[in-house]
């Protein structure tokens, strides 16, 4: 007998109960019932998802005796666990999700008028809603970049943007830069510069040099040293602010002079926006702040506007080649890439980017918040080694790792969530939404105070 025939019944029993549970808020769900899922979840996950996950979470800690919080509801800039007093405020931002905050209503009420009517899409008609999103973002984006291919997360992005890469310059060698992040599956984990993340994989994509970033030199370098020895080029991929290298903006420049030597040397540029779009940095892409034009843009975190999960790349026309005019499936076919509901979402998403200034919000709010910044690391010197970051993108880098895991348990006990960064263990992102309140800013900045105090205390700095 089959395993799912032995225990039908109970299965069915289960999910029925889960069904009721998602159909309610926290404060309808009994103590009892609260106190059930909170022990079943950490089974859960210990047992069918990863031993690992649970102890890696900052929300099971010695300070709650073992127990975890379990989010269930959000809003705003706020999300909820099930209990009454688990409510928190998001300096962290999803790493990078919640531009527009926590379930904003034209967003959800967007997606649920979608959902009401379709999910899925046939594969076979025609979707009007994709074209209305690419045309959207044809109109929205640097230069004559006009051509897109919706995902489901960042790193297939990435991987679509190296294939087509590849498809129109029929080269093979991709430049990157030290400390890069684009993703973990193959292609992009290749870009990626964390070793701890490569170095179980190897040999990934051999044809891929990282160079020092921020040193336009060094790409030229790298390009012709290449075709010296007989090889070719697909691209140039690159990040217009590290975001897991702990929010690293390149030199003043940097960007333009990278994009005149591919100009110069007829090399594809691909710019990663999946974390810095979207408003995040102070404008909608960062791209519009360095004044350059990509050939192949990737983007994603926000584009769902914190409520679908859709990513994508948008090209310049010359980049589409009659090959893939002919088929277009030469490149991909991704499933769910551009289904109805996400393009729903993404499109309500660019609406009330634009209706709501949503790039200047986060250059004043972030300029605030960076201020609020530099000032407590003037008045805890030995803890709080440097500031930085544009917009509702910054990063408080520590003198040492352990000053920065004390600095963000301490705000998690101060209901404000923070979090580190993947390839820069001593450094803490603050990626907040921006819809942040004034009240909430000085929220934020009251926890970092008390945290980096209570840095200084544990370690008698």
């Amino acid at each position: 007998m089959y395993n799912y025939e032995k225990n039908r019944d109970q299965v069915v029993k289960d999910l029925d109960r889960v069904i009721r549970l998602i159909h309610m808020k926290a404060d309808e769900i009994p103590e009892e019932e609260k106190a059930q899922m909170v022990k079943e979840t950490v089974e859960h996950f210990n047992t069918c998802v990863s031993p690992g996950w649970i102890n890696y979470r900052k929300c099971v800690s010695s300070e709650t005796e073992g127990s975890a919080v379990l989010e269930w509801e959000d809003g705003g800039s706020y999300f909820r666990g099930l209990y009454e007093n688990e409510k928190f405020l998001d300096a962290m931002g999803g790493f990078g999700i919640y531009v527009a905050g926590h379930s904003e209503d034209l967003i959800i009420d967007t997606v649920k008028a979608q959902l009401d009517r379709q999910g899925l899409h046939s594969q076979e008609l025609i979707d009007p809603l994709r074209g209305y999103l690419a045309k959207a973002m044809a109109d929205c984006t640097p230069g004559d970049l006009q051509q897109c291919f919706f995902t489901n997360c960042g790193t297939e992005a990435v991987e679509i943007a190296m294939k087509l890469a590849r498809f129109k310059s029929k080269g093979k060698w991709f430049i990157s830069t030290t400390h890069a992040f684009h993703g973990k599956t193959g292609g992009s984990l290749s870009l990626t510069a964390k070793g701890i993340y490569r170095q179980p994989y190897l040999p990934l994509l051999q044809q891929v040099q990282h160079v020092e970033y921020g040193n336009a030199a060094a790409i030229r370098t790298a390009i012709e040293n290449l075709r010296e020895v007989g090889e070719s080029i697909a691209a140039v991929v690159l990040e217009p602010i590290q975001g897991e290298a702990g929010v690293i903006i390149p030199p003043a420049g940097y960007l333009k002079e990278v994009r005149a030597i591919c100009d110069e040397l007829d090399v594809i540029l691909i710019i990663d926006e999946i974390q810095t779009g979207m408003g995040r940095t102070g404008t909608l892409w960062r791209c519009d702040a360095e004044e350059i034009v990509p050939d192949i843009m990737t983007f994603g975190k926000a584009f769902g506007g914190g409520v679908m999960p859709i990513t994508g790349l948008i090209c310049r026309p010359c980049m589409w080649s009659e090959e893939l005019i002919e088929n277009p499936y030469l490149l991909g076919s991704t499933t769910f890439g551009g289904n109805p509901v996400c393009c729903a979402a993404a499109i309500a998403a660019l609406d009330f980017q634009l209706k709501n200034d949503i790039p200047g919000q986060a250059r004043e709010k972030g300029a605030k918040i960076k201020a609020g910044l530099e000032a407590i690391k003037a008045k805890y010197p030995t803890v709080i080694q440097d500031v930085r970051g544009a917009g509702l993108m910054m990063a408080v880098e520590f003198f040492s790792d352990e000053y920065g895991y004390e600095f963000s348990k301490e705000m998690y006990n101060q209901h404000v969530i923070i979090s580190g960064t993947l390839n820069n263990s001593k450094t803490i992102r603050y990626e907040p939404p921006a819809s942040l309140t004034d009240e909430e800013i000085a929220k934020i900045l009251d926890a970092s105070d008390k945290a980096a105090a209570k840095a200084k205390e544990v370690f008698g700095l």
